[in-house]
């Protein structure tokens, strides 16, 4: 009787441990992010923007995001005008707030006169 009771709790036991695996968070774990961006303190972004080059980092995915012949593309490296440049010295801005796949309609509302018109500047009156 002990017997049987010792090898039912040893299965028991043995079931469930088997059940107990590694949890996997994320298949990137080895994957951190650029150089470039070390945040001081924690924050939830996904996007980073350079506005020099007009080029958006998905931290998500781990891809520049760009416009090339007016279409929006992703690549996991620099378009090539700019892979000499080492993005730490340039400014960024974490575009907080907005988690969608698409960036164009970001872009559309918020950056698309950015620093070629002044089309949106109020003009005093007198």
């Amino acid at each position: 009787m002990k017997k049987s009771i010792f090898f039912t709790l040893l299965l028991l036991a043995v079931m469930v441990f088997q059940s107990c695996g590694p949890v996997i968070v994320s298949h990137r774990l080895a994957d951190p992010p650029p150089p470039w961006f070390y945040p001081h303190r924690v924050q939830t972004v996904r996007y980073v923007f350079f506005p020099e080059f007009s080029i958006y980092y998905d931290l998500s995915s781990r891809t520049y995001i760009y416009l090339d012949g007016g279409v929006w593309v992703r690549h996991r490296v620099l378009p090539a005008p700019y892979r000499n440049y080492d993005l730490s010295r340039y400014r960024y801005e974490r575009i907080r707030n907005y988690y969608d796949d698409d960036i164009k309609p970001y872009h559309d509302q918020n950056n698309s006169n950015r620093g070629r018109s002044n089309a949106n500047v109020k003009r005093r009156t007198n």
